[in-house]
């Protein structure tokens, strides 16, 4: 390991009394549309089939102004250990999570969008100190993405996620961890595969959720699961992605509300938690709503609804068809994610996976979804991945 670096300081969450009362009043004054025009009668996803759904945002509004404890979750960040350091001008924030273990491998786990730090929240302490002493340990480093939480805004052009895998390293680098594995999912799994591919020297190998092959590939030889897979994927980005055309296109026109109003942010990234979600009709069947609201609420208290969105101006299709990982992969895809590729087209990119595996349930959100299982699979792949890097 390199030596740790004085760059790297100490940071605490404190929101102040201010900015919650005043989070607190514009929920109260909120003005709402009328009721959804599709069938609200049964349970199920046409209910959200013209988005998230009054009665429901009604719920979440009233509990996130007189229920909801953003307290509780800013001890919890501070607990695992909050940090900032400045990489290419550019101040980044990220937990850190020494492990006890003396055997324990550095790991960075990399969110996305509309996630945020939020994510990993109930899976840091797992991770580092297993319960189980066979159990792989890991000194965990979750940063937040430039524009996510808080880290800095960037004020130009020029962060995309080549320039984020790179800043990883640099970060990791700080921290004494010369070589590291990698896990994220989303464009968490689009930075972790640039990781893999372009900085070999320093990343042991990596763990997604994300596998995005190369184009041109055909469905020859698929079975008829893989085709079934290449459909949704092909139906997601056709008719269900103008979330993804806006934020890539015209960032700051959808930014001014994201940043201005606490309910359509909240109904923005709710959208998204029920749609990608391994459930039949609320997100709320397999994620509480404090864990949904910490995320929205960290978005709201830090203004980056649109500097966040830009990620998508910065980076929408544009990993290099002609990036290859060599490094050892295990790649998981859970069935209800937004994209899913057949093993035989990610192996075209991913060229040493030593684990692959498709669970029978979870979505885009497996560590909030099946956070049980997550730890335990994301272990297991890490643990084939170190295997095979000896």
């Amino acid at each position: 390991m390199t030596r740790p670096t004085s760059d790297v300081q100490a940071f605490e969450t404190h929101a102040t009394d201010a900015d919650l009362d005043d989070l607190r009043a514009r929920l109260a004054a909120a003005r709402l549309p009328e009721a959804e025009t599709v069938d609200r009668a049964a349970p199920g996803p046409r209910r959200w089939g013209q988005g998230v759904p009054l009665a429901d945002l009604v719920e979440v509004v009233n509990y996130w102004r007189t229920g909801y404890d953003w307290r509780s979750f800013e001890a919890r960040l501070n607990r695992i250990g909050q940090f900032r350091t400045t990489i290419d001008d550019l101040g980044i924030h990220f937990l850190h999570r020494r492990s006890a273990r003396a055997d324990a491998t550095p790991l960075v786990l990399t969110h996305g969008w509309p996630g945020s730090v939020a994510e990993f929240i109930d899976v840091v302490d797992e991770l580092a100190d297993p319960k189980d002493a066979d159990a792989p340990a890991f000194h965990v480093v979750v940063p937040s993405l430039p524009g996510f939480g808080y880290s800095d805004r960037p004020t130009a052009t020029g962060w995309g996620t080549e320039r984020i895998a790179a800043a990883w390293v640099e970060l990791m680098g700080r921290l004494g961890y010369s070589g590291f594995l990698a896990h994220g999912g989303d464009w968490g799994g689009n930075i972790t595969t640039v990781l893999g591919g372009r900085f070999p020297a320093h990343v042991l190998g990596i763990h997604t959720t994300f596998a995005e092959a190369p184009p041109g590939l055909t469905t020859d030889g698929l079975t008829a699961v893989e085709r079934g897979w290449t459909e949704e994927t092909r139906d997601f980005w056709r008719r269900r992605a103008a979330y993804a055309k806006q934020q890539a296109t015209r960032p700051q026109t959808i930014g001014y509300s994201l940043v201005d109003s606490p309910v359509g942010l909240l109904a923005w990234i709710l959208d998204k938690f029920a749609e990608w979600s391994d459930t039949e009709d609320s997100p709320f069947e397999t994620i509480s709503r404090d864990r949904i609201l910490d995320d929205v609420t960290l978005y709201w208290l830090t203004r980056t609804g649109a500097s966040a969105a830009r990620i998508y101006y910065e980076s929408h299709n544009s990993l290099d068809p002609e990036l290859r990982v060599d490094v050892p992969s295990a790649i998981t895809m859970y069935p209800r994610d937004i994209e899913k590729s057949p093993r035989p087209w990610a192996q075209e990119r991913y060229r040493n996976i030593v684990r692959w595996r498709s669970p029978g349930s979870g979505g885009h959100f497996p560590s909030l979804e099946v956070p049980e299982y997550f730890v335990e699979d994301l272990r297991e792949g890490l643990a084939a991945v170190l295997a095979a890097h000896r």
